[in-house]
Parts: structure tokens; C-alpha cells; sequence
């Protein structure tokens, strides 16, 4: 069913409204029951960002982002960036129960439960890093989307008084989601911020293409849904999280995800306020982290909510479509306003978006 919702930017220092256009196909965080409603990132499309401003790729020469020259570097050098990829775990592929008949969002596609076989594959067993993707960049010299574009959608949470003193608009259906310049996965808190002491953190503001490129240059490729979700359940039938039914089993965190009230105040009962370096919470029985938690994580599929009934072998999803399939939440998910941390939970992005809660991990067929 083809439905085309508005997204309004807010302009916060004048009283006026920009209309924009959504994605025809794309499904906007709907009003529904609670536990439904969304951290507002299914709301951040690029295209609605670029209708006010002039010119986004100051930032980058696009004559020499994709050159030859630009992403050539010696074997040798491209060898020694490459040692520093994530360690990946063997997934041995079988049936498994995809999605559920008790959707926690009806809205999103959760449904209805369906017999997958996945054939076996080899996963991250961490969230891509930055210092992983910068060892990419500095192998390839790659140019991130949001760096082209010269901006990326920031939390106003974590911004700077200084950054957020100069911002004009804000995203109308989820106004703590600001479009900031010069935030990029550099710079993942706006333009004064730095990863200097995050390298251990998933890298963000990441688009769909981005995380494509990365799996590319390092022989890999992004998973399936059917791949993801397989891989979050952990072997668990019928189980919400990677680890069980209990959120916090005997009082332990196992995910970092919002406590307190979203969106004014984290308490950070998990130990984090932001994202949180990757591997700090115990792995699924695939011996996979951050399933669940601190930045979603793009997949190879279409966005469609509906799905065939009858047992699939390896389903890729829609041959096209508008938005890209994101799995597994993030540090901004709380049950009682974006209940998406759940293995069958699932979330979409237009590919070019990027955001400071959104980055990715990979899969091969072979072992790396």
C-alpha cells in the first residue's frame, strides 16, 4: 500500500513552516498505541533536508571524490588498513521463526510470523568502528554522503550549547532531531566534537551507500534482514531480545538502550549516555554484541511491510523500493516510545540518511 505522509521542518528563530515532501512509500512514525511511537530517525530524509539551503557539497570536490587517483593506494598500504576489520563468527545457517503474530508495532511489518532458512554465513561480531571505517577512508580516501551533503541529523541531546545556539530548524514530527552542519561520522556530536577518544565506538552518520562502500572494500557485504534477524535470535525461539524474554535479567544491563525519560533526560542507568564503545555488553549465544542497542544497523533489504506467508530460502526482500531496512535500535530505544531493540523490530531509512545513532556491521559467505 502506497502511502506518501509530509515531513515539516520547524523554523524555531522565524514564524515560518517549510513543507517538504516525504518519500511516496515511506512510512512516517504513525500515532499509535504506546510502545509505538518512534525516536523520530524514520523521519530523517535527506532529500527533505536540501529544499533550503543552496549549496550541501561545499565540504567535498565531487570531481574528485570518485576519481582513480583519489582511492588508489599501494596493495601494501590498503593490507595493513584492512588488518584492522572486525573478527567475524561462523552463523550456521538453518529454519528459524522471522518476525511475530504479537507485533510490539503492528505499523512497522513485524508481522506475521514466517518459517526462513538461512543458508550459513560469517558475521561481524561487533558494530563497524571508527577506527575500522577510518582505516578504510584512509585506505580509499572515500568521502562519506554526509560529508558531500555538508551536514547530518545530530540528537539535540548531545549537541554543544554553542552548535545548538546556531541552529534555525529542527525536524517538526520529532524536534530533538536537528540537522547540523558539519556533522559527519568525524564528527558525530556536530562540528566540534571529534572520535579521537571513541575510536572504539560504532561509527555514525553512515548512509546505506557508505556502509556498502565499506563492506566492499573489506570483501564483505551487508546482511539480509533475514540474515540479521536469524543472527540476533541467537538459535532462541520465540524470544523478544538476543538473550531472552527479560529486558534485565537478574538486574543486569544487557544492551545499551534509554533509561529515564525520553527525550529529556537519560539516567543512564547503563552506564552510557551516548553510544558505548562496542562489545560492552555480554554477546548473544552466536557470540554476537550490540544486537540490541547503541546504534542501529543498516541491512541489504528494501523496506516493505508485507511479507509472504509461505516458507522462504534466503528471502532478499523487494527487488526496489524507497527506503532501506535498519535492525536493532539504538541508545535512544525506550519501551515506552521506540520499542525497536527487539530481534523481530525492524525500522527504515531512506539511503542516503545518516544520523548519530545509525551505523552497521557486515557479513561474507567465506571466512575472512
Amino acid at each position: 500500500m502506497v502511502r506518501c505522509l509530509a515531513l515539516f521542518f520547524v523554523f524555531t528563530c522565524v514564524n515560518r513552516v517549510l513543507y517538504v515532501r516525504g518519500s511516496c512509500g515511506a512510512r512516517s512514525e504513525p500515532t499509535v498505541p504506546q510502545g509505538a511511537a518512534g525516536c523520530g530517525c524514520g523521519n530523517l530524509k535527506r532529500d527533505a533536508a536540501l529544499e533550503h539551503v543552496e549549496d550541501r557539497t561545499a565540504s567535498a570536490d565531487p570531481d574528485n571524490k570518485y576519481s582513480r587517483g583519489a582511492n588508489e593506494r599501494s596493495p601494501e598500504a590498503q593490507g595493513d588498513e584492512r588488518k584492522t576489520q572486525s573478527q567475524m563468527v561462523l552463523i550456521s545457517g538453518g529454519q528459524f521463526l522471522m518476525g511475530t503474530d504479537n507485533p510490539g508495532i503492528p505499523a512497522d511489518g513485524e508481522g506475521p510470523q514466517r518459517l526462513v532458512h538461512v543458508d550459513s554465513f560469517y558475521m561481524d561480531i561487533q558494530e563497524v568502528t571508527n577506527q575500522q571505517f577510518q582505516s578504510f577512508v584512509n585506505a580509499t580516501a572515500y568521502i562519506t554522503e554526509a560529508e558531500t551533503f555538508g551536514d547530518s541529523f545530530v540528537f539535540e541531546g548531545i549537541l554543544s550549547e554553542s552548535v545548538k545556539n546556531q541552529i534555525t530548524q529542527a525536524v517538526a514530527a520529532a524536534p530533538w532531531w536537528l540537522p547540523v552542519k558539519g556533522a559527519n561520522w568525524r564528527h558525530p556530536d556536530g562540528p566540534d566534537s571529534n572520535i579521537t577518544n571513541i575510536l572504539a565506538h560504532p561509527v555514525l552518520h553512515v548512509s546505506w551507500a557508505d556502509a556498502v562502500a565499506y563492506c566492499s572494500w573489506a570483501n564483505r557485504r551487508l546482511p539480509t534482514e533475514a540474515e540479521w534477524e536469524y543472527a540476533c535470535r541467537g538459535g532462541l525461539k520465540d524470544r523478544r531480545y538476543p538473550w531472552g524474554n527479560k529486558l534485565n535479567p537478574k538486574g543486569q544491563h544487557y544492551a545499551n538502550l534509554w533509561q529515564g525519560d525520553f527525550p529529556n533526560h537519560n539516567s543512564a542507568e547503563d552506564g552510557y549516555i551516548k553510544t558505548s564503545p562496542v562489545k560492552s555488553f555480554p554477546a548473544n549465544a552466536f557470540g554476537l554484541y550490540d544486537m540490541a542497542g547503541n546504534a542501529w544497523e543498516w541491512t541489504s533489504d528494501w523496506w516493505t511491510v508485507h511479507h509472504a506467508t509461505d516458507q522462504q530460502h534466503n528471502p532478499t526482500g523487494p527487488l526496489s523500493g524507497t527506503d532501506k531496512v535498519k535492525k536493532g535500535g539504538s541508545y535512544m530505544c525506550h519501551k515506552s516510545y521506540c520499542y525497536r531493540y527487539r530481534c523481530e523490530a525492524r525500522s527504515q531509512n531512506t539511503p542516503d540518511s545518516a544520523a548519530s545513532n545509525l551505523g552497521f556491521r557486515c557479513v561474507s559467505q567465506g571466512q575472512q
